[in-house]
């Protein structure tokens, strides 16, 4: 673990870190989300009552354009060629949907913040599709499971 900021200069300005000399590997996280709701609200869900649509289908394909689009409204994330980026949902309780995103590259630098901004919009997306019935749902905790590939090595929660 880095014990000084990689994003800053030596005039304490934010810079994207040069990851030219560092090493091609196989890169995958993996984050989670979470989306509490009414049991109303769930009970649509699943049976496809919400009308706009599948929610989590749409909550889905939101989730990889996001994971596609990171490098452009994360200013210092590098742009990435994602080999793979994966969604599940499970529903843990009546009023509980767990978000699960798998983003994966060879490359030199991370997919954790592609991970994480697949998780954050297909939960913000089950929010859009939802918020007419149910605006006081809860998103998070968002967080990262777990990651592996690079020079600081494996990270598993």
């Amino acid at each position: 673990m880095a014990d000084h900021l990689t994003h800053f200069n030596e005039q304490q300005r934010a810079k994207m870190v040069d990851i030219s000399d560092k090493q091609e590997t196989k890169r995958e996280a993996v984050a989670v989300s979470r989306v509490e709701m009414k049991a109303d609200t769930m009970t649509r869900i699943k049976e496809g009552k919400i009308g706009k649509g599948d929610v989590l289908a749409v909550a889905q394909v939101a989730g990889i354009m996001a994971a596609k689009k990171t490098s452009e409204w994360i200013p210092m994330c590098h742009p990435i060629p994602l080999t793979g980026v994966d969604i599940h949902f499970e529903i843990i309780s009546n009023t509980e949907l767990h978000i699960e995103a798998k983003a994966k590259t060879t490359g030199q630098t991370g997919v954790e913040m592609e991970a994480l901004t697949a998780a954050s919009a297909a939960a913000l997306t089950v929010y859009d599709m939802c918020k007419a019935m149910d605006k006081g749902m809860i998103i998070g905790p968002t967080y990262l499971q777990m990651k592996t590939g690079g020079k600081s090595g494996d990270f598993h929660r």
